[in-house]
């Protein structure tokens, strides 16, 4: 008599124990409170300082002081910075996932490339000079390049190696074409020159309802990947045993990173680091459930963000540091660490 396993293990996970599940799941719950936080310091902190009371009052009442005015400023950059950095998180567990590689990150694909290179274009050949245009086009060149890796790394036939090589290969070429035209192209190198470095100064209400449709698309496809990214963690053969559809869980998965990625950096700019710390840190304590680890990203990835953005706002008054500069100042260090650890281990 045959018995038919448990969903757990046909996804590729152990169930976990009672009391650790009760963990992770207090564990969440603290990391949405610290998100809370975190947003509310990014709406009170700025050039002017606001008190809690002010935030409230400016969140929850009629608008028409001064602080509310501010308020109403500062809440469009914190709504796009837990829209992005959820984004990235998601998108570099999906890639850490999809290449099996803990250090992968949304640049390995060349998605930030083609975004970037598709803004100068935009810039210097169309005359583009608007955040909405930057917007399009920025998302347009990253569909463009997460296809054609897609399509360079065997498609159908895809494999992690594949990909990854792939990705790396036209990020390098993009990147050349990046310098070399701004490089000929001074008025390209002052407008390029802010949004390369990623910001969320420039967030409006009108870059959050054109973004916001790929990415709640983005994060319903990426966590509905869990289950069959945990089945492929196991290795392709005991994928298939466990009835996991190898070629559709990638190609899904290459498309949910790209749009989730695409979308964040059309809005922000390239932001380095955030895809690829939040997932490998949150993956030390949740183990490798990507049930687990895509919430928590989800979760973490905005704290990292708006907490970088605070950083940047606090150390320069009155001026500011973009949070694209602020994360790589604090995630070079970190990802050395990461490096180090991980060889370490191997050794």
């Amino acid at each position: 008599m045959l018995v038919e396993s448990p969903p757990e293990q046909r996804a590729g996970t152990a169930p976990a124990p009672p009391k650790r599940r009760a963990v992770r799941a207090f564990g969440l719950v603290l990391s949405v409170v610290i998100l809370v936080l975190v947003a509310l310091a990014s709406i009170a902190i700025g050039a002017k300082e606001l008190s809690l009371a002010q935030v409230w009052h400016g969140l929850f009442e009629d608008a028409g002081t001064y602080g509310d005015v501010v308020v109403a400023e500062r809440l469009s950059r914190t709504v796009l910075g837990l829209l992005a950095g959820a984004a990235l998180g998601l998108a570099g567990a999906v890639l850490q996932a999809l290449t099996r590689n803990p250090l992968a990150d949304p640049g390995l694909l060349g998605i930030n490339a083609g975004a970037s290179a598709a803004v100068v274009t935009a810039i210097t050949y169309f005359g583009v000079t608007s955040l909405t245009g930057y917007v399009w086009f920025a998302f347009l060149g990253a569909a463009a390049v997460g296809a054609l890796v897609w399509f360079l790394g065997g498609s159908r036939g895809a494999t992690p190696v594949r990909l990854a090589l792939a990705g790396t290969a036209i990020s390098a070429a993009l990147y050349g074409y990046l310098q070399a035209v701004m490089i000929m192209d001074e008025a390209a190198l002052g407008k390029m020159r802010f949004w390369t470095v990623g910001s969320l100064s420039s967030a409006t209400d009108a870059t959050i309802e054109q973004v916001l449709p790929f990415l709640l698309a983005g994060f319903v496809l990426a966590l509905a990947l869990a289950r069959p990214l945990n089945a492929m963690s196991m290795g392709d053969d005991t994928a298939r045993a466990l009835g996991a559809n190898l070629n559709r869980t990638r190609a899904l998965s290459m498309l949910a990173a790209t749009v989730l990625c695409g979308a964040a950096t059309a809005a922000c700019g390239p932001i380095v680091f955030v895809g690829l710390m939040v997932p490998h840190v949150v993956r030390s304590f949740t183990g490798p459930d990507l049930r687990w680890i895509l919430p928590y990203a989800a979760v973490l990835s905005p704290v990292l963000l708006l907490g970088a953005d605070v950083i940047g706002r606090m150390v320069a008054r009155p001026a500011e540091l973009q949070v694209g500069i602020v994360t790589a100042v604090l995630g070079g260090p970190v990802f050395i660490f990461l490096v180090r650890r991980r060889r370490t281990a191997q050794l």
